[in-house]
């Protein structure tokens, strides 16, 4: 099914933070005119916020990002029933039942990605397919180089209220992760969206 304008702006921020009617227009296609009455319908619908930023000489620049309405457009997977799941294992069978439980999952997605990765030999190379595989299963993800680091960044996370219950499965990706890039590089958790952030980021560093 074919994407409108809205539906587009909207997944832009999600993916982005914060955007302008230029860049908008930009993403679009379209006039920044036509970008600012998309913008100014989904102000209207309670979907997106705005507030002005000065960047030096001139007029303050507009700046989106999503309300609290907008980002429940991107919901948990059955989060509900998760949660009530995950509570009910650590009443009636205990912490080391979930503990195993995390552990489990956390071998089956590691074979998963391994057998993707498999003959892969560049750091960016896996990145691309690591990228490609999260979004498959609704992280939004991609990555991009950052002097001599690069940052894995999911823009969603389709888990998080299982990840906010128990943070054991985010001890388990990050894990995960590690051991899929290799030993030569360091990886860093810099941003986390149930600490509040609006995406998680990872650094990845080389080791000396």
């Amino acid at each position: 099914m074919q994407k409108t304008p809205a539906d587009r702006i909207l997944m832009l921020l999600k993916m982005r933070g914060e955007i302008t009617a230029a860049l908008v227009a930009t993403e679009l296609l379209i006039t920044k005119e036509g970008a600012r009455k998309h913008l100014l319908n989904l102000a209207n619908q309670g979907l997106i916020e705005s507030y002005a930023r000065s960047e030096g000489i001139g007029r303050p620049s507009t700046y989106y990002c999503l309300s609290a309405l907008g980002l429940s457009k991107f919901p948990d997977s059955h989060a509900d029933i998760t949660v009530q799941l995950l509570q009910s294992i650590k009443q009636l069978l205990g912490e080391n039942a979930l503990d195993l439980l995390i552990t489990d999952r956390e071998s089956k997605v590691y074979q998963r990605y391994k057998n993707a990765l498999s003959g892969i030999e560049t750091l960016e190379n896996k990145l691309d397919i690591m990228a490609t595989k999260r979004t498959e299963e609704g992280y939004m993800a991609e990555w991009k180089k950052e002097g001599e680091s690069y940052l894995f960044i999911e823009n969603h996370c389709p888990i998080c209220a299982a990840a906010t219950e128990c943070q054991g499965f985010c001890r388990s990706e990050l894990h995960n992760f590690q051991q899929l890039i290799g030993p030569s590089y360091m990886i860093d958790r810099i941003e986390y969206i149930i600490e509040d952030a609006a995406r998680c980021t990872y650094r990845i560093t080389e080791r000396k």
